[in-house]
């Protein structure tokens, strides 16, 4: 499966972006989908994780409660709404594809875990 990333851009502390990402090839489905980031000079960290179905999310606490992870499975389409973003979120933000169908406390984070991963949309936050 092939992912693209997409919606990344220059935004002022305190704004809002969404990024998409869009499978092509393979369905989504039933995989679980995650986004995670990746700053300059610093190791990739996950950010969220949905699984296929959408019963399950879960969020690094650097952004839980700011940023909301979704899927439309119709469109193989997985996105991620950032609001009151910070400067510290600034990063390139990639989206990969699970493994497995559910999202696990202990693998959720875990990259080893994700099959497919996007090229990557950068985000920038200006103070």
């Amino acid at each position: 499966v092939q992912l693209q990333a997409s919606g990344g851009g220059l935004v002022q502390a305190g704004g809002s972006l969404r990024l998409s990402c869009a499978a092509s090839g393979r369905a989504m489905s039933p995989s679980g989908m995650a986004w995670f980031r990746q700053a300059p000079g610093k190791e990739r960290t996950f950010v969220a994780a949905i699984s296929w179905n959408s019963d399950n999310t879960r969020y690094a606490d650097s952004v839980t409660g700011r940023y909301t992870i979704s899927r439309d499975n119709a469109r193989n389409t997985v996105y991620l709404h950032m609001n009151n973003l910070k400067v510290e979120d600034t990063a390139l933000y990639f989206c990969a594809k699970s493994r497995l169908a559910g999202i696990g406390a202990s693998t959720a984070a875990n990259p080893s875990g994700y099959a497919d991963w996007g090229q990557g949309t950068l985000v920038t936050v200006s103070s």
